[in-house]
């Protein structure tokens, strides 16, 4: 089972920037599929954005044109770059993949 490990959560003031980080525990090349979720208290769980091995990227309406997946094939690591942020992006972010869920990182941010 592929361990990951979130990262770059923090507070923020709308309008502001963030970039997570999602460190796989093997090559991320061999995990097909990695998607991004969030959940916030009293949310249902959102299907965020999600990638393949080889580049191909959806996004939900929500997030559409603002946040970008990348991914860094040296590094085991996946991004996910928020730009142009808003209150209502207020979760708990996860990375999924290979039937693994990390553990989350906390992006708030503020009015």
């Amino acid at each position: 089972q592929v361990q990951l490990v979130e990262s770059g959560g923090g507070l923020v003031q709308a309008g502001g920037s963030l970039r997570l980080s999602c460190a796989a525990s093997r090559s991320i090349f061999s995990i097909n599929y990695i998607a991004w979720h969030r959940q916030a208290p009293g949310n249902q769980r959102e299907l965020v954005a999600s990638s393949t091995r080889y580049g191909d990227a959806n996004y939900a309406a929500s997030v559409k044109g603002r946040f970008t997946v990348s991914r860094d094939n040296a590094k085991n690591t996946v991004y996910l770059q928020m730009n142009s942020l808003k209150p209502e992006d207020t979760a708990v972010y996860y990375c999924t993949g290979g039937a693994s869920w990390g553990q989350g990182t906390q992006v708030t941010v503020s009015s």
